[in-house]
């Protein structure tokens, strides 16, 4: 049984031979992260990388007028902060905690000297970034082409992906932002979702009633980056007792 908090929760984590997981559990730092709280802003210094573990971290663009729009999600399936290991340090981009839980962050230097070795580790960062590349460059395309509701189905599954549980607490004012579009237009996403029997709205809280028609009324953009994300990482083998959930 796995502890209330523990690394293997992060399936990049948990995929790492014992040896170099040993050399990494001694620097990882449980922390807290709430709702709202901001990992990194455009231009600065990134000084950790978080592995979310109950979390999701929204990777989002602010213009200057205010208006923002996210360009991906990061999970228990993932690590934020892959601009340390890619040698750009800062990003033009925020990271913002989309839904409250726990991360294990990891001090750069840390993780550069981890990564330089060579090792499993960076085989597994380098497969992830290039499946956030395709998430990225795949939320693009679906935000120009694809309806609202059909976006919303999409960003839905992609949280439930990553959740620990069925129903999602969040405002349609903070879908609307991730989105990039108006609260209007979410309202009549949702509402033709909930009489359809898709989900069920109400103070903040979703809750998904049908997964099965929640993929029939999304675009196949959710389905291209699930793929994509299972065939780069196929060959990862968990250690022993600690496969991640």
């Amino acid at each position: 049984m796995l502890s209330p908090h523990s690394p293997n929760q992060n399936h990049l984590l948990a995929a790492l031979p014992t040896a170099e997981f040993e050399s990494l559990a001694g620097h990882l730092e449980l922390v807290p992260v709430p709702l709202g709280e901001i990992l990194y802003e455009p231009g600065t210094q990134l000084q950790h990388a978080y592995f979310p573990t109950t979390s999701i971290v929204s990777l989002h663009y602010v213009m200057e007028t205010g208006a923002s729009a996210e360009s991906a999600g990061v999970g228990n399936e993932g690590v934020v902060g892959v601009s340390l290991f890619m040698g750009g340090n800062t990003t033009p981009s925020s990271a913002v905690v989309q839904t409250a839980g726990h991360a294990y962050r990891l001090e750069r230097r840390k993780l550069l000297q981890e990564f330089n070795r060579a090792g499993l580790l960076q085989h597994l960062l380098l497969r992830y970034t290039q499946a956030l590349v395709t998430q990225m460059s795949q939320t693009a395309a679906c935000n120009r082409h694809h309806s609202v509701e059909q976006q919303l189905c999409r960003w839905l599954l992609m949280t439930l992906d990553r959740a620990p549980a069925r129903e999602l607490i969040m405002t349609q004012e903070l879908v609307a932002s991730m989105l990039g579009v108006r609260r209007e237009g979410i309202t009549e996403a949702a509402g033709k979702l909930q009489l359809a029997g898709l989900i069920s709205y109400r103070r903040g809280h979703i809750a998904v009633l049908d997964r099965a028609g929640l993929e029939t009324r999304a675009c196949e953009c959710y389905a291209v980056v699930k793929k994509e994300l299972s065939r780069l990482l196929s060959d990862v083998q968990y250690r022993q007792g600690a496969s991640a959930v």
